[in-house]
């Protein structure tokens, strides 16, 4: 067992990327996410990485775009309206192949919102965010140590598939303070980027070229098809979940990053008043982890999505219950958190006629 230190979110996600061999950080300041840009200028240049405070998000999530396109691991992040400026550019990236690791602690929206915490984010990370058929692998962390662990595990994916990786956190993950470890990483053995655009003299004879621009129809249908079927891999083999108490739950409730902590607290209580309740967290929003919710379909008597917003996840969860049994949503908006208190009674709210019966 390593130290564990005490950190707060948006600087052990710092600390994580460094540790994972991140020598290159672009981005803007906003909150609340601004102690991680902070961090990386400060801890960076001491090991000889850059971090660049550039004029605007868009001109950040370009600079990522031409760092990733020289095959070096490299980050950004931003909260809920600066991840919308770096759309198009993630497309771009998207397009290119190219890995890099984009963080977002979500904040309340739409428009400028609030600086509280939300998950009003979650169809612009699961469905891309940008124009075209793309697909970004999506992680939802839950706690500090795991927003460490996933950001070794996010640049591994994005090297893997050569395909961006958002972490998709919110501003609560980003401002607390918890014990985290930093375990061993393996930043040696990364595998030659025989693709990136490190100039003539380290490819002889090969010229690389990175492009997103295909004015061939037919040209852009095949690379389309090769994306798609990059995207079926991911999804056959990157599927990330945890299942709690839901073999012999009547309700199993979907939740994720901090609502799911919200969740298992209620889901204490409940189960000390008789109800069964079980608990699906997506670790990965996408892929998304249907089959889970498919087997407990065939057992449980609902669903329930909760989640900090007005209700995106829960579509997810329907397309994969298929159906089968009655899906419902309890959510909280623009920055109010979901209490335990609230969460149990919708429990109770949903279980209720079966319960007394």
């Amino acid at each position: 067992m390593g130290e564990r230190i005490l950190m707060k979110g948006n600087e052990a996600i710092g600390e994580a990327a460094i540790r994972a061999g991140c020598r290159h950080f672009f981005g803007y300041p906003i909150t609340p996410q601004n102690e991680l840009p902070e961090y990386m200028a400060r801890r960076l240049p001491e090991i000889g990485g850059a971090m660049v405070q550039a004029e605007s998000e868009i001109a950040a999530i370009n600079m990522v775009y031409g760092a990733a396109g020289a095959g070096v691991r490299v980050m950004t992040s931003s909260s809920s309206p600066g991840i919308s400026l770096k759309q198009e550019g993630l497309s771009y990236i998207a397009g290119a192949e190219l890995p890099c690791v984009v963080v977002n602690m979500v904040r309340g929206g739409p428009g400028l919102g609030g600086i509280q915490p939300a998950q009003g984010d979650y169809w612009q990370a699961t469905r891309g965010g940008g124009h075209g058929d793309y697909r970004l692998i999506v992680l939802a962390p839950a706690t500090i140590q795991e927003m460490v662990d996933t950001v070794q595990d996010a640049f591994d994916l994005a090297d893997k598939y050569r395909n961006p990786v958002m972490i998709l956190g919110d501003g609560m993950l980003g401002q607390m303070m918890e014990p985290v470890e930093f375990r061993e990483q393996t930043v040696s053995s990364l595998a030659e980027k025989e693709w990136a655009t490190t100039g003539l003299r380290n490819h002889p004879g090969r010229r690389n070229v990175i492009n997103s621009l295909y004015l061939q129809p037919d040209k852009l249908e095949e690379h389309n098809q090769h994306l798609q079927r990059k995207y079926a891999e991911i999804a056959a083999n990157e599927v990330r979940y945890e299942e709690v108490d839901v073999e012999d739950a009547d309700l199993v409730v979907a939740a994720y990053g901090t609502t799911a902590r919200i969740v298992r607290s209620a889901m204490e209580e409940a189960r000390r008043e008789g109800l069964r309740v079980g608990l699906i967290r997506p670790i990965t929003l996408w892929p998304f982890p249907v089959e889970p919710f498919a087997r407990a379909a065939e057992r449980a008597h609902a669903f329930l999505s909760v989640e900090m917003s007005a209700g995106q996840m829960v579509e997810d969860v329907r397309l994969a219950v298929n159906g089968k049994k009655p899906v419902y949503f309890y959510g909280r908006t623009g920055g109010m958190v979901p209490t335990p208190e609230g969460v149990l009674a919708k429990f109770r709210e949903i279980l209720e006629g079966k319960h007394n019966g």
